[in-house]
Formats: C-alpha cells, sequence, structure tokens
C-alpha cells in the first residue's frame, strides 16, 4: 500500500552539498511543521527539533565541521515526483564510526578480521548530535513512498558502490518500526530524559522527589552557587559573538578529553551566531568578570536539548547545576515536554532523569554478518530493556502509597 499511485515514479537525487537544494524545500520535508505555525509565539514557529533543518546542517557543513578531512563526506539524497521534493534526508559516507554515539567499533574490528572492509560506510543521522529525531524527512502526505524511497535508495548506494553497510542512528520509534517492516535491523540504546508532569515550578518539581533526592538537590544546587558568581541564560540576541570566544575554550578542554579533538570547529559557533541562536539556550557562569563554565542547549518545539558543557574552573557541584538544573528550569518556565541531556550517564538517575529507549536501523550487505549482527542486537534489546526497568525502579521520584516527610 502506498500514499501516492503505485505507477508514479519516484526519482532519487543525489547532493555534495546543501548549496544545492533550496532551504525551503529541504526544510518542507524536514520541518513541515514550521510552515504550520501561527504567529501566537515563538514557539510555535520552532521545528520539532533544529538538528536536520537546512541552517542547522548547512552550519556544519559551513564551517568544515563535516566534510573532506573530517570522515564525514555527504551525500544528502532527495526523493523527488515530477518537480516536487517528497522526500530528503542526511546521509553521509564514514570512514570511521567518531561522532556518532551509536557504537559499531566491534562490528568493525570484526568484519576487517574477515578479510572486509567496513569502511566506508553509509550513516543516515544528524553528524556530532546523539539527539533523537527524523532521519527520514518526508513531506505530510507522502510517508509511505517517502521512506521506502530514502530506504531503498541509501541501500541502492551502498550496493553500487560496494558499501559494507547502512545505518540510521537516533531515528524516532515510528521510523524504527516502519524501518523494520522494510528488512532493516533494529537497534536500542540508552538515555536519560527529564519529562515535565505539568510542574507549575522548581519546586513543584522536588516535591515529587523522595526525601532523600529532594534534600541532595537542594545541597547541590547550594553548593553550586557558592562559587561567588552569577549563572546566566541566554538565547537569541541575547547572545552575542564575544560568548562564543568563551564557550568555545570550554568545549575545547571537554573535547580534548572525550575525544582527543572537537569535533566542532571554532567556525560552527560563528555561525550558530548568524543563523541558529534563536534555536539555543546557552548557560554561562561568571565570576570577576571572566566566563568561567558553560553549557550550550538547543530548543526544540516541546524538548530542551543538552549538546556541550565544559569549563576552565572546577567548583563543587556547578557541572549539575549548569547541565541539569538550569535546563530542567528552563524547561518548566517555558512548558517544554522534556529535556534530553545527551549521551550516557547514569548519574542523571538521582537529578531526575530516567532511562530512555532510543532506536537506530541498521542494513547489512554481507548475509552471513547481517545473521550474527541480527542475534546480537536481539540480545541487547532485552538487556537495554531490563536495565531500564530495573533503573526506573531506583529513580529518585516518590513511591506510590508511602508517606515522606521531611
Amino acid at each position: 500500500m502506498s500514499d501516492i499511485d503505485p505507477e508514479t515514479t519516484v526519482a532519487l537525487r543525489v547532493f555534495s552539498s546543501l548549496d544545492q537544494i533550496e532551504a525551503e524545500v529541504w526544510d518542507a520535508c524536514a520541518a513541515p511543521e514550521q510552515s504550520l505555525n501561527t504567529a501566537e509565539s515563538q514557539a510555535s514557529a520552532r521545528p520539532i527539533d533544529p538538528f536536520t533543518t537546512h541552517r542547522f546542517l548547512k552550519a556544519l557543513e559551513d564551517s568544515g565541521s563535516i566534510g573532506p578531512g573530517t570522515g564525514w563526506e555527504a551525500h544528502y539524497i532527495a526523493a523527488t515526483v515530477g518537480d516536487e521534493t517528497i522526500a530528503t534526508a542526511p546521509l553521509y559516507a564514514k570512514s570511521h564510526s567518531q561522532g556518532e554515539y551509536i557504537f559499531d567499533h566491534n562490528w568493525a574490528h570484526a568484519y576487517e578480521r574477515a578479510g572486509r572492509s567496513y569502511y566506508p560506510k553509509l550513516q543516515m543521522a544528524v553528524p556530532h548530535t546523539p539527539a533523537t529525531g527524523r532521519r527520514m524527512l518526508v513531506k505530510p502526505g507522502y510517508e509511505i513512498a517517502g521512506q521506502a524511497a530514502l530506504v531503498q535508495g541509501a541501500i541502492q548506494i551502498a550496493v553500487d558502490n560496494d558499501l559494507s553497510s547502512v545505518h540510521m542512528t537516533f531515528c524516532t520509534e515510528v521510523e524504527a518500526d516502519a524501518g523494520t517492516q522494510m528488512g532493516l535491523l533494529p537497534r536500542a540504546s540508552q538515555q536519560f530524559h527529564w519529562l515535565n508532569e505539568g510542574y507549575s515550578d522548581f519546586d513543584a518539581f522536588l516535591a515529587s522527589l523522595s526525601s532523600r533526592k529532594r534534600k541532595n538537590i537542594r545541597k547541590e544546587r547550594a553548593q553550586a552557587h557558592g562559587f561567588d558568581g552569577t549563572i546566566l541564560t541566554l538565547t537569541g540576541d541575547q547572545i552575542e559573538p564575544h560568548h562564543w570566544d568563551a564557550f568555545w575554550e570550554f568545549y575545547q578542554d571537554t573535547g580534548a578529553r572525550k575525544w582527543g579533538t572537537p569535533y566542532l570547529t571554532r567556525a560552527f559557533f560563528d555561525c550558530a551566531q548568524d543563523t541558529l541562536r534563536d534555536d539555543m539556550l546557552l548557560v554561562l557562569a561568571e565570576r570577576d568578570g571572566r566566563y568561567i563554565a558553560g553549557a550550550l542547549n538547543f530548543i526544540g518545539r516541546d524538548t530542551l536539548f543538552g549538546r556541550y558543557w565544559g569549563c576552565t574552573e572546577h567548583h563543587p557541584c556547578l557541572h549539575f547545576e549548569i547541565c541539569y538544573y538550569q535546563a530542567i528550569n528552563f524547561a518548566i518556565q517555558n512548558g517544554l515536554a522534556r529535556v534530553e541531556a545527551g549521551a550516557q550517564g547514569t548519574h542523571k538517575l538521582a537529578r531526575g532523569y530516567l532511562p530512555v529507549t532510543c532506536h537506530s536501523l541498521h542494513w547489512i550487505g554481507d548475509a552471513r554478518f547481517r545473521e550474527a549482527i541480527s542475534e546480537y542486537l536481539d540480545a541487547e534489546r532485552a538487556a537495554i530493556d531490563e536495565e531500564n526497568e530495573i533503573l526506573t525502579s531506583y529513580g529518585p521520584f516518590k513511591k506510590m502509597n508511602i508517606e515522606e516527610q521531611e
């Protein structure tokens, strides 16, 4: 069953640069909800998430954060019916597995021990961004035909170029179900998200926690604010170019410790200042006239996405305050439904973030290797489901039918 006439020809186009496709054409598929907004509020004009918009992906491209020498070679694809583009996808040829956050290094080692070349592979993803969102960007009304065209097109590119595999990472659950029905292998992974249960303010959130966890958070926040400075939350035009000079220093420090070298270039933050600052929340700690720590978040229609943190001075609990508690407070004040705090981190559980399952899809060209990976993924999904259930039971929230006193 299709949402277009079965006799209709769907063509596939491949672009090496977003300069080759108009922003309006791309975003009609990537963020169609923007065209449905009213002028009632800025929030109504936001995409569900900003990461697949033309402006975000182009900032990565224009800044040299992807492209030659980075291991991310763009092959954006677009499905068209006549003159109309019905679907697009961010697709990259990868020469390594860095900046993906869905780890397949062991797959690569096993594949290469068998005498095959795992790289290059194809990655349908947002580079350097472990945030859930649509990867098959389909214009409303063309969901079935558009998704099929993108998946079949990516696989055909892999087959034609003798590539090992295609990976769609941090896709939505709906996409994961659709891709599984198309024969892709589903994979589960874990993150920690904070969910807004309609809290009126931060104290209302604290009231939902067990007494011990509530006291611990209050203690951490008091310690964090003891750094003898000020915490600033900046969005839109409040963010000025000089703020990026400080944040770049923070980002470099964190990038060097986590990945060896930062994934994003300094030029990315200049591009962000020009085209993305309305999509961003920048939290900075200032002391004695200097910025000493900061966190960068991206604002979606109903989600705040925590992305980068760094500091030049270490103060007790300042990381928790800037990355987690300020994010929760912003979400409550702005009526956002959740905070995605990025990859990894069971320590987030004690701070009100609960485990959730994230989804990916995989196509493996070699039949025997695909069978082995499929068996591994079945076991991995079961383990993650069990772990999420256990961790949730140890969450910080009040248990039913238990009275607690301060």
